[in-house]
């Protein structure tokens, strides 16, 4: 039997980003948690484990230092991965209100629960 994994693919830096958004979202979607941090080899295998290079990706990390340099590196290993930015007024995706997160993942397509847009 063939497991059916989603055609997407978020990236987040922890679990309670992770948390956060899986709350927020009403979509088949994996989230992938790096724990903050880009180990080549934990990279490697998470790319032929989600067959990333074959999945719309998508960044979705914090809007700090840490965040941005996980960005960076994400970026060059999955060129065709979109971004999607939490405003630097609110720095964290898990400090992000879920109304707020609800209009960016909407923006990118991804279904989210109705609940958040009100």
């Amino acid at each position: 039997m063939i497991s059916h994994q989603p055609d997407r693919v978020i990236i987040v830096e922890g679990l309670t980003d992770k948390r956060q958004l899986e709350k927020v979202i009403d979509d088949q979607i994996t989230i992938i948690c790096t724990n903050g941090t880009f180990d080549i080899e934990r990279f490697d295998e998470m790319l032929e484990t989600y067959q990333l290079d074959e999945k719309d990706v998508y960044i979705f990390v914090d809007e700090d230092k840490s965040g941005i340099k996980l960005r960076k590196q994400l970026s060059l290993e999955l060129p065709h991965a979109e971004h999607i930015y939490v405003s630097s007024e609110y720095r964290e995706v898990a400090a992000t209100p879920e109304k707020i997160l609800a209009m960016l993942l909407l923006g990118k397509h991804i279904a989210v629960n109705p609940h958040y847009l009100v």
